[in-house]
């Protein structure tokens, strides 16, 4: 739920980087003790690390790489479910975003191009950066987004990253919202 919005670039490194949970944490502390380098500095320095190629590209992501770091156990489930059952982690993506997108919540942005197209006899819908070289990472509450959570026996919507501090309380209740751009 938490990141089945992301775009498709950002979520499939998301997906591999949640498979290398060490490299998570050691990528985001060195990006923290790291914060003065951006964009091709960044880029050049994050390369001569040995972490794998996912790890490196979510360094240009601090939040996402914040956000796993952060919630390490579930970095690792998510790691787990995705290497031993990687077709239903992606239909359980699929799922999320015909709820988002049923419900209005999941549209075209100057952030995002959603596009629904028909493979296989179902839908399926990619999330692609309106503007190349650059993708926005959207935050959401699940529930606004996808409706009441469909699974009585579990939490509700177990997992929520919130929000940062900078975005207005009046733009939540539209159900997505963007942060900043990273290259």
């Amino acid at each position: 739920a938490p990141v089945a919005l992301y775009p498709d670039t950002l979520l499939s490194n998301v997906l591999m980087a949640s498979t290398y949970p060490l490299e998570v944490v050691r990528a985001e502390r060195w990006t923290s003790q790291n914060k003065d380098l951006k964009g091709d500095a960044l880029k050049t320095a994050a390369e001569k690390q040995d972490w794998d190629a996912r790890i490196k590209a979510l360094v240009a992501a601090p939040p996402v790489l914040q956000m796993m770091n952060e919630h390490l156990e579930w970095t690792q489930k998510l790691g787990e479910a995705f290497l031993a059952q990687q077709q239903d982690v992606m239909d359980a993506v699929q799922r999320m975003r015909s709820k988002a997108y049923d419900r209005k919540k999941l549209t075209t942005t100057k952030e995002q191009k959603v596009t629904v197209k028909e493979e296989q006899n179902r839908q399926v819908i990619y999330i692609d950066p309106a503007v190349e070289d650059s993708i926005y990472v959207p935050y959401y509450e699940p529930q606004v987004v996808y409706g009441d959570w469909p699974y009585s026996d579990y939490p509700a919507y177990p997992y929520y990253w919130g929000y940062p501090g900078y975005i207005a309380a009046g733009v939540i209740a539209t159900g997505v919202v963007f942060g900043a751009a990273y290259a």
